[in-house]
């Protein structure tokens, strides 16, 4: 008798078994990949060293629970428009570079906070720490130009996740280390402490990788100052999706003025400065899409932008919902069941601990299952689910199930997580970094947008209305387009318009003596 073919979920099985094994690995694009999924951790480490800290602080530096808040809000204000910019220059000067400067720079609001003594001079490191939180959308294009379309899901998958850990690790590490320095200043070492480590990473970094493997040129965009799209109705969505992106910002400020930290004629100038940056924002967007106003892109190299739109409501629900519920839902254990902090907390950091293995889970079921839309929309109704689950519990309820449906929860928010930028790099290689930083922006927008509703109803409500907007996110994927080539065993070729360069020519020796051929697994 002839051998039976294996069954389509052995392949499956086999396939998956050899994308995990291969974590094991530090040779080739494996290498690249844990090298720069350590940098993003390591820059979350530095995003997140204040809130462990924050009761220190305030009762040294003598803070009100509105300044508090305040920080708390700078350490968010400028990632958006950052992951926008970061994006530019990621997709002009290529990722080694960016996420070396980055971590380079981490070190200067590390040593303003750490020697802070003044709420003004806290404020002002707070908000440059956002640049070093917007580093994530670096390692996204970096890891797509190692890996190709088929393993691409995973591979970020396991960047993301594993590098996200890095706001947990700085939650139970930093006090710690604090304490082992001990008395008044041990937040002070701890923070400056971050900044030294990741800005000497950063170094190590930039000697260790190189932007593309060898033989593979970089793609970048023919126009700069802009997202380059390739048609009309583009240019005007590209428009639509702009306002939202400056618009939170003037919501954050609102909510600083509801505190009594922001006077109202100071309102009144940041809502007047904002304004003036969207109608620069909106006309440097019709500026740089002249050609695609003008209908002057070939078929060939045409992308469809309703993708951007979409991708970033599905990260609004995911990242948005996960970044708002992990900064409630210890509150939410303590009011509901009695809990003192550190059992709270506990019960809470479940949520957070399920990135290790749901994001990458949800990059490689997107890898697997032949459809990246259909996995995408899947995990959104997995989300509303879990978000209604959540909005059912009570004090009724035992605590131990409390925290299993709150980790079921966790799993499809970072399941979609996973699943979202496994799409992302696929969209248009020559922008990537630019897709990355708009579609990671509108997360840190849909948390705030979620914790501004969370201002004023329940949790239960909280919930319910994350819900919603994950059934509007599965809907739109409905029309999500299956991208090009989603699952080629090769690296993504160079498109008719795209603009090449050898970012090699000004890579550092050591990184070139690094250099390893791409091989499929």
């Amino acid at each position: 008798m002839p051998p039976t073919a294996p069954s389509p979920r052995a392949v499956a099985g086999d396939r998956a078994s050899a994308r995990i094994a291969g974590l094991c690995s530090f040779q080739g694009r494996h290498r690249t990949l844990h090298l720069t999924w350590f940098a993003f951790f390591l820059s979350f480490v530095v995003w997140f060293n204040f809130a462990p800290f924050a009761s220190t602080i305030g009762d040294q530096l003598d803070l009100s629970t509105g300044q508090l808040g305040t920080l708390a809000l700078c350490n968010v204000a400028l990632t958006v428009p950052a992951r926008i910019l970061i994006g530019m220059a990621l997709d002009r000067y290529g990722p080694r570079r960016v996420f070396g400067a980055i971590l380079l720079y981490s070190l200067v609001p590390c040593l303003l906070f750490a020697t802070a003594t003044t709420f003004t001079t806290l404020v002002v490191s707070r908000l440059a720490t956002g640049l070093v939180g917007a580093g994530f959308v670096v390692g996204i294009r970096m890891v797509s130009e190692w890996f190709p379309p088929r393993e691409v899901g995973m591979a970020e998958g396991v960047y993301g996740g594993w590098g996200n850990f890095g706001s947990a690790a700085a939650a139970f590490s930093l006090p710690l280390l604090a304490g082992v320095v001990g008395g008044d200043s041990g937040w002070r070492w701890a923070t400056a402490a971050t900044g030294v480590v990741a800005a000497t990473y950063g170094l190590v970094y930039l000697r260790s990788v190189s932007d593309t493997p060898e033989g593979r040129s970089y793609a970048r965009p023919r126009r700069q100052g802009a997202l380059e799209v390739t048609g009309p109705g583009a240019v005007w969505g590209l428009a639509a999706l702009t306002v939202p992106l400056t618009g939170v910002l003037g919501l954050i400020a609102w909510r600083v003025w509801r505190v009594d930290v922001l006077p109202t004629t100071g309102l009144w100038v940041v809502g007047i400065s904002l304004v003036a940056l969207l109608a620069l924002q909106l006309q440097r967007v019709i500026v740089v899409n002249r050609p695609a106003l003008a209908d002057e892109y070939p078929e060939g190299d045409r992308y469809p932008f309703r993708s951007v739109a979409i991708l970033c409501v599905a990260y609004a629900c995911t990242f948005g919902s996960e970044l708002a519920v992990v900064s409630m839902l210890p509150l939410f254990f303590a009011d509901t069941w009695g809990l003192g902090p550190a059992l709270a907390g506990a019960a809470a950091s479940g949520f957070a601990f399920m990135n290790l293995v749901a994001r990458p889970a949800g990059g490689l079921l997107s890898d697997l299952l032949g459809s990246r839309r259909q996995t995408l929309r899947a995990l959104l109704v997995g989300l509303t689910v879990g978000y209604l689950a959540m909005a059912a519990l009570g004090p009724s309820w035992p605590v131990p199930v409390a925290m299993a449906v709150t980790m079921a929860c966790s799993f499809f928010v970072q399941a979609g997580e996973g699943a979202t930028y496994a799409i992302v790099p696929l969209v248009k290689r020559r922008v990537g970094g630019q897709i990355s930083g708009m579609v990671g922006a509108y997360g840190n927008v849909g948390a705030v947008c979620f914790l501004t509703v969370f201002l004023f109803v329940s949790p239960a409500v909280f919930f319910i209305v994350i819900a919603a907007a994950s059934v509007l996110g599965s809907v739109a994927c409905a029309f999500l387009p299956e991208p090009d080539g989603a699952f080629d065993a090769e690296l993504a070729a160079e498109d008719p318009g795209d603009e090449i360069v050898d970012l090699s020519a000004v890579a550092i020796p050591a990184a070139e003596e690094r250099r390893v051929a791409v091989t499929s697994s």
